[in-house]
């Protein structure tokens, strides 16, 4: 190992090639090229084997890292690819996505000793990407039917992943969802220059292929109640996540021309896949020959101030109430952005939005100043007298975060609980709700949060929706017996 590994003081950090800013911003093709085999093996052998893998404790999923860099290093791909895909459904999808400068990479201890952490998120895309193309990827390992099945609410990958862990069990499994492709957010919420479609695609038809029943167009609360699927299932999961946008409460912020980053992002997906988007023909969810204000300073923000660009902006400016170092988002994407021609307005929030009802102009900013800290423990913005500025725009997005919806309500099921923030009340050690066989995961659960939290709580929840089926099958043996 030691002749392989370890090379973290004579070999530095790279990651793979990136398109020039000039190159990618008419276009929503991923951005960074994979490695090659060599790359991937020299940057998998800078990897020092640490006794205690921070970058495994730091990952939500606890991928076994330092032993699949190692397996990498040693031309194993094809066991590294194993073992990296035992703890993840998705490791592609976790490759291009997931924080790592915020996860794994970010904890990384050569990273903390100043030698550049090890590229562990481009080495786990090439590895999935290398098994799609070898084969290595294999069909649903079907046990032998149950004879009991499981409802999933939600396509996503909370959704997604517990469908895939059920039905290997041998458990029949339906997942419903609102839209007309399985795959939620991935599909619909995530740009192309991060995410490519196909990706996603290939891994919803190998759940298809090995017996996951898909309803898609299916709104659960309008075409069947979550009380008439526990009447059709033995088990329902709700993995549908958080939809409700947050809005601007600041004057002018019902005005047209302010709208929400999702709606913004769906319609931009939506033309990638070729579907007719009415709003996005009209120009009200089209940024094109607009000056464009993103507020807020999260992932989703990253997303449409890249996708403004991509449509053809005339300037895109992100407004942030907070400074560079307390964003919420990846660094990694801002940088991406900065390259991008983006403008980053830190230390600034809206206070109005000029204009008329039938249109937005500018937004009215004032600049900020961090305080004390607040009740979450981060120094909470303060307004500056006397600063205020005004920004050009025709298209505001509110990139402010989400909320659930009325699950109760819009689920049709007035008995289940929900917390003081509107998500499903569970049992976290089980993630039952307080509905017998019902069942919660992902951002639904746990609020808006990482795909790879999503992923972890999806797994989690299909073990105890496992423990609940055989405890229920199990039932009327005891009772016959007796």
């Amino acid at each position: 190992m030691a002749e392989r590994m370890l090379k973290f003081t004579t070999i530095e950090r790279r990651t793979p090639e990136k398109r020039d800013a000039e190159a990618r911003d008419r276009d929503f093709l991923e951005i960074y090229a994979d490695f090659i085999d060599a790359k991937a093996t020299e940057q998998a052998s800078r990897c020092s084997q640490c006794g205690v893998p921070f970058c495994q404790t730091h990952c939500p999923l606890h991928n076994n890292i330092p032993d699949w860099l190692r397996m990498t290093a040693s031309g194993r791909l094809e066991e590294a690819y194993g073992l990296s895909q035992a703890t993840n459904n998705m490791p592609e999808i976790c490759g291009r996505i997931c924080p790592q400068d915020r996860l794994c990479e970010g904890n990384c201890v050569i990273e903390q000793s100043g030698h550049g952490t090890v590229t562990i998120g481009a080495v786990e895309r090439y590895l999935s990407d290398r098994a799609w193309e070898e084969g290595w990827v294999k069909p649903l390992a079907v046990q032998a039917e149950r004879g009991q099945s499981v409802g999933v609410v939600g396509a996503g990958p909370a959704g997604l992943a517990a469908a895939e862990q059920l039905r290997e069990q041998g458990y029949a499994v339906t997942v419903y969802d609102r839209h007309d492709r399985a795959g939620g957010l991935l599909i619909y919420g995530i740009p192309g220059f991060k995410l490519e479609k196909h990706v996603v695609e290939r891994r919803t038809q190998r759940l298809a292929d090995g017996g996951v029943e898909f309803k898609l167009g299916f709104e659960v609360g309008r075409d069947a109640t979550l009380p008439q699927l526990r009447q059709r299932h033995d088990a329902v999961l709700l993995a549908n996540g958080v939809y409700g946008a947050r809005d601007l409460e600041v004057p002018g912020g019902g005005s047209k021309g302010v709208v929400a980053a999702l709606d913004y992002l769906i319609a931009s997906n939506r033309i990638g896949l070729g579907d007719t988007v009415p709003a996005y023909d009209s120009g009200e969810l089209n940024a094109a020959g607009k000056d464009v204000v993103v507020i807020g300073g999260g992932d989703t923000a990253m997303d449409c101030v890249r996708t403004a660009v991509r449509q053809g902006a005339t300037s895109v400016t992100c407004l942030y109430r907070r400074d560079k170092e307390n964003m919420p988002g990846s660094m990694r994407e801002v940088a991406n952005a900065e390259e991008e021609g983006v403008v980053f307005e830190w230390l600034a929030a809206p206070r109005a939005l000029l204009g008329d009802a039938e249109a937005v102009t500018a937004v009215r900013a004032v600049r900020m100043r961090l305080g004390p800290p607040d009740s979450s423990g981060r120094r909470a913005p303060e307004p500056v007298d006397g600063s205020e500025f005004d920004l050009p725009s025709q298209l505001v997005i509110k990139a402010l975060g989400f909320d659930p919806e009325d699950l109760p309500n819009t689920l049709g099921a007035e008995d289940l609980g929900v917390s003081r923030w509107g998500t499903v009340k569970i049992d976290r050690r089980t993630q039952a709700a307080n509905l017998d066989g019902v069942f919660a995961a992902g951002d639904v659960a746990r609020g808006a949060s990482l795909v790879v939290w999503a992923i972890r709580d999806g797994r989690d929840a299909a073990v105890s929706i496992q423990a609940y089926l055989q405890t229920k099958a199990e039932a009327p043996a005891l009772v016959a017996a007796e």
